[in-house]
């Protein structure tokens, strides 16, 4: 949370003509609830099969020819199914870093500016606790990246280049290069 997975994702989409989703947004349409509404109603262990779900129909349509930057959820790449997932699959996967101080300072003032209340922010401690745990998962990923101290458009120019992704000429609605 806060690290720039969407930002750094949309931009990242523009530079190279890919389509930008979010997981969550998937799972919010296929499922007809908002995420915090299927926790609510559901709990985690259902969220988290829809999640799943999302995420292996991502898969596919990478592996037929869709090309896509997806900004997975903080918890997504903890579960172990996922993280199988994407490894066996070998989509590119991108931890976007940050010191823990400047993680909860953006996180902070996002909530702020939205008025939001974000259960994750009422204590430092367990943000930073959480932090340190996650990180040594998300250390999986293919490529990290820093973002501390970056630009949204300097830390999608560094991805592109580390991962020698190209800009495509035309796309469809789909995702589809034609």
């Amino acid at each position: 949370m806060g690290a720039g997975k969407s930002s750094v994702g949309r931009a990242l989409g523009e530079r190279l003509n890919w389509i930008f989703e979010d997981l969550d947004d998937r799972i919010e349409r296929a499922e007809g609830q908002r995420v915090s509404e299927i926790f609510r109603d559901a709990g985690e262990a259902e969220f988290r099969r829809a999640e799943h779900a999302a995420l292996e129909g991502v898969i596919q349509e990478l592996q037929r020819g869709s090309v896509r930057v997806i900004a997975l959820g903080g918890g997504a790449f903890v579960q172990k199914q996922n993280v199988d997932l994407l490894e066996e699959s070998r989509v590119p996967t991108v931890f976007l870093d940050a010191p823990v101080e400047e993680l909860w300072d953006r996180c902070c003032t996002q909530a702020s500016q939205d008025g939001t209340d974000r259960p994750l922010l009422k204590s430092w401690e367990q943000f930073r606790d959480l932090y340190e745990v996650r990180r040594k998962i998300y250390a999986r990923a293919r490529l990290t990246v820093q973002t501390g101290g970056f630009t949204v458009e300097e830390v999608a120019d560094q991805i592109a280049r580390k991962l020698g992704l190209k800009q495509v000429g035309i796309r469809t609605e789909e995702g589809e290069v034609e």
